[in-house]
């Protein structure tokens, strides 16, 4: 206990430093930093969140950007895009099975790996922690908060690992209650640790 991090300035650093130096990775890939981060947030949203405005949201950036930025992977056959079944002119995107592939190289499996190398109690502490720090975080800023379901002040669990979402008013498949979701409102509850990325395709 004597080695843990006493000052709030020391975590900040430390998650500064975690996110710089998964971020290196990027170098040498075909894919540009924003790309990766688009692709991975395209990956791990859910069906109302897979949006321009959404990613835009998560990334904190411009709606152009994020729009520009997801057109360039539609473009490299990483992404594919659809219109909305309920509003023609909204569209959404699916990661294609070529996507699927290249995040087999994502430049984060090395953090990927540490994480999922910690023990299960660390890691839903973990888990825990980082929810309520994005939430506020978002508070503080006036911006949005991303998270899962479980964790979700509009998710009532059902049966047989279903859900239903009462800010959307849709029944949730037990694949879509991992997923990260732009109508996101912390709870207090914890969310499971999750497995690897290759488990949740």
């Amino acid at each position: 206990m004597a080695n843990l991090p006493r000052h709030t300035e020391e975590i900040s650093d430390l998650l500064v430093h975690i996110g710089r130096s998964a971020r290196a990775e990027d170098a040498g890939s075909e894919l540009t930093a924003a790309q990766w981060a688009a692709l991975r947030f395209i990956a791990r949203a859910n069906r109302v969140s897979r949006t321009p405005s959404a990613f835009a949201s998560f990334q904190a950036t411009t709606r152009g950007t994020a729009s520009q930025c997801l057109k360039s992977l539609v473009a490299k056959g990483f992404l594919a895009r659809q219109r909305s079944e309920t509003d023609g002119r909204s569209v959404r995107f699916e990661v294609t099975v070529r996507g699927w592939d290249q995040l087999e190289r994502d430049p984060l499996r090395h953090l990927i790996t540490a994480i999922e190398r910690l023990e299960v109690s660390s890691r839903a502490g973990l888990v825990h922690a980082l929810a309520v720090l994005t939430a506020d975080l978002a508070n503080l800023r006036s911006a949005p908060a991303f998270g899962t379901c479980n964790a979700c002040a509009h998710y009532t669990a059902g049966r047989d690992d279903t859900g239903y979402c009462d800010c959307v008013a849709v029944d949730l498949a037990p694949d879509e209650i991992g997923k990260l979701c732009v109508h996101f409102k912390h709870s207090g509850r914890t969310a499971p640790a999750e497995g690897s990325q290759k488990e949740r395709r």
